[in-house]
């Protein structure tokens, strides 16, 4: 790729994330920041400059010439925002700025202003831009959500046996592994990611209307044609190639935006188990420490899970922003709208900078994150041996015969009704009592009880089904883990059908 550096990002951007520690990061700021948004720019007309040059359609070294001009450094982003409102868009002061600086480096007179926009428009600019930004952000981010399923797949592993307690509806449901919980974070970024891997980021040509009008003037009488010159662009930018102009279809900034939601959805449902099961009354995990991390203003004994807050913080703020990248697309009027487009860039970019930061934060998480076995246990013990009542009731009910009119389910739910009217202390005994006193000696032994009132014995799958996720997206997990055979691939792609 020739042309402009995407700028390194500084103070200088304006928005350095003062009000969003979740994106405040020298990274998001070197890959979103205002520099960045006008390296991208520029790299776009300095790759289409050189398209021109190679294709004879600027004098012979315009290419050189606009590169050197397109360097970032040369620019005022402050004043180059002022001055869009003037037009509406900073493509528009950023190429008056670009002619006085190709003029001035065009010491040879060989007339390389030509090279710069000719049959482009401010839309073909801007929207190419902002998927090279984008393309950009979002090798950074897989690679955070790569480093964060290895992570995961490793706690999944590592805790396969570890037993806890599932919960529905904010009560004690069925035992679980902790295993299997890591597999299911893991399913959910390793999916996401997926999704995201499969976007496009095409390039933007259409001319001032979508007709390519003035690309076909330039181009007349050559070997090129519009088509060819624009995979040529597309080819020199490292971007996708586009079948057709694709100004008032959006679907390439709403699909990267579900993206980027799908990301942003799979880290919060993360961070908000992790909160619920670091808080001190649970205590079955802990946020990696860092100096001066999770720190209270008032309280000095406060450890705040602030990854995990910062984490939800982002996935909250992402389905309102991907609503208003609809909303624009249905409102994209005539071949060029009449505001529609100018709310994507906002929603776009602070989308990037929310998922691109999260993902920073929810790798460290996963990568530090501290698993408390005996808390896990211990909290599988609070219900007792009533939390086996499903497996008890599948395995015992139809061994008995039916009583006063009472089927074996019905004897067994009563058995339940008297457990529950114990004191909480008490009802792990009771329960056991009970059953013990309603079942014969001769239908359910001692021993066969002792199995049934074991959580380990009553996980169900849940082995299996971990193996199974991890094999399922092995280009995020470090290796295939178990030794059964290949699990089809179901991945749903953008429309929403199964590949495989």
């Amino acid at each position: 790729m020739t042309g402009a550096a995407l700028g390194s990002g500084s103070a200088a951007d304006g928005d350095v994330g003062l009000l969003s520690p979740v994106s405040a990061s020298p990274l998001v700021a070197a890959l979103t920041g205002d520099q960045a948004v006008l390296g991208a720019i520029l790299a776009v007309e300095s790759g289409w400059a050189a398209v021109l040059d190679k294709a004879g359609l600027a004098p012979a070294g315009s290419a050189a010439v606009v590169a050197s001009a397109a360097e970032a450094g040369r620019y005022d982003a402050a004043d180059i925002a002022l001055r869009a409102q003037g037009g509406g868009n900073p493509v528009i002061p950023l190429l008056a700025d670009l002619r006085k600086q190709v003029s001035a480096l065009d010491a040879t007179g060989i007339g390389a202003g030509k090279a710069v926009h000719t049959s482009l428009t401010s839309q073909d600019v801007l929207d190419t831009a902002l998927m090279l930004l984008a393309r950009n952000t979002v090798e950074a981010l897989l690679g955070d959500l790569k480093s964060t399923t290895t992570a995961l797949a490793a706690l999944a592993e590592q805790h396969a046996d570890t037993l806890g307690v599932g919960r529905s509806l904010t009560q004690h449901s069925l035992p679980f592994t902790f295993g299997l919980r890591a597999a299911q974070w893991f399913h959910g970024v390793a999916a996401a990611g997926h999704q995201l891997e499969t976007v496009q980021f095409p390039v933007q040509f259409g001319g001032a209307a979508g007709t390519l009008a003035a690309a076909t003037v330039l181009s007349d009488g050559t070997s090129a044609t519009p088509f060819t010159l624009a995979d040529s662009l597309a080819k020199q930018l490292g971007l996708a190639p586009s079948p057709a102009p694709w100004h008032t279809n959006r679907l390439a900034v709403t699909a990267l935006g579900n993206a980027l939601a799908t990301v942003l959805g799979a880290a919060g449902k993360i961070a908000t188990d992790v909160l619920f099961m670091s808080r001190p009354e649970v205590a079955e995990l802990a946020e990696p420490r860092a100096a001066g991390r999770g720190v209270s203003s008032a309280m000095p004994q406060k450890q705040n899970p602030v990854l995990s807050v910062l984490i939800r913080s982002a996935a909250l703020q992402a389905p309102q922003l991907v609503a208003q990248l609809h909303v624009a697309a249905a409102n994209f009027n005539d071949e060029r709208p009449d505001a529609a487009w100018h709310t994507e860039w906002p929603a776009l970019r602070q989308l990037l900078r929310l998922a691109l930061g999260a993902a920073g934060h929810l790798r460290e998480l996963a990568e530090g994150l501290q698993v408390f076995p005996d808390a896990l246990r211990r909290n599988l013990d609070l219900a007792g041996p009533l939390l086996l009542a499903e497996g008890v009731g599948a395995a015992v009910a139809p061994l008995l015969a039916e009583k006063d009119g009472r089927t074996g389910k019905e004897q067994l739910q009563e058995v339940v009704n008297r457990t529950l009217a114990a004191p909480a202390a008490e009802q792990g005994a009771t329960y056991r009592r009970e059953l013990r006193e309603a079942v014969p000696g001769d239908v359910l032994t001692d021993l066969r009880l002792d199995e049934l009132l074991d959580p380990a014995n009553y996980v169900g799958q849940a082995a299996e089904i971990s193996r199974r996720i991890l094999a399922a997206y092995p280009d995020f997990a470090p290796a295939n883990p178990g030794s059964a055979g290949p699990v089809p691939s179901t991945h749903p792609d953008q429309n929403g059908a199964n590949r495989g």
